[in-house]
Formats: C-alpha cells, sequence, structure tokens
C-alpha cells in the first residue's frame, strides 16, 4: 500500500490561546473571541456579520493596559454549530482574518505587511 504525504500549509506558528478583541468596522466597535492566532492571521468568533474582502481593525488589549492594533480582511465566514454540556445545541459565527498591516502608534499611519494575495 503506498503512503500518502499530505503537505502542512500552514508554515506560520501558532498561538493557541484565546483573547477578547475588539473589532472597528463602518458599522462601529463591537467584541470577538480570537482564536487560532498567527502572524498571517487568525480566526475570530463574533455575533456580527462581516462581508468577504472587508477591511476590520482589530485591537488585542492586555491586562496590563497594552493595545495591539491590526488591519486585516475578512477572508471567509462560518456558522458553528455545537453541543452544550446540557445536551442543548449552541451556536456561534466567526471568520477568518488575513492580517495586511500593524498599527505601530496611535498617531502613526500603518505599517504595511507584504503580503501575496491568495484567492481561493
Amino acid at each position: 500500500m503506498a503512503e500518502v504525504q499530505v503537505r502542512e500549509r500552514r508554515t506560520h506558528l501558532r498561538f493557541d490561546k484565546v483573547f477578547t478583541i475588539y473589532l472597528s468596522t463602518e458599522g462601529g466597535l463591537s467584541r470577538g473571541i480570537g482564536r487560532n492566532i498567527s502572524a498571517q492571521g487568525m480566526f475570530v468568533e463574533t455575533r456580527e456579520q462581516l462581508s468577504l474582502g472587508e477591511r476590520v481593525k482589530v485591537t488585542f488589549a492586555g491586562e496590563d493596559g497594552t493595545e495591539m492594533t491590526c488591519l486585516c480582511e475578512v477572508r471567509y465566514q462560518v456558522a458553528l454549530a455545537y453541543g452544550r454540556k446540557d445536551g442543548r445545541e449552541g451556536n456561534t459565527r466567526g471568520v477568518g482574518l488575513r492580517i495586511v498591516a500593524y498599527e505601530v502608534q496611535e498617531d502613526a499611519p500603518l505599517l504595511l505587511v507584504a503580503r501575496e494575495r491568495v484567492m481561493h
């Protein structure tokens, strides 16, 4: 029987921790849960519906008051259904974001990140 080798597309390290993040869109400010964060992007659980290709500012706020903001592009959307401990069904929605720039200072422009645009 021949062995099949699968190449992992994710070449960047992932930070597998849950963060509260703040999303700034044209519609206003909302909160989300950032997961599976890498240098290239992240998955965000959010109640807000975001359009594919939409630009979103994501701010991470540390417990010590430090903040980091990046400009992201919505790459995909998902709706998730899962079983809760009490046996009922739970639902959430999320988006995959690609980081396109980092904000280095509040009064400075975003530092653009050179990235190849990949269309799926």
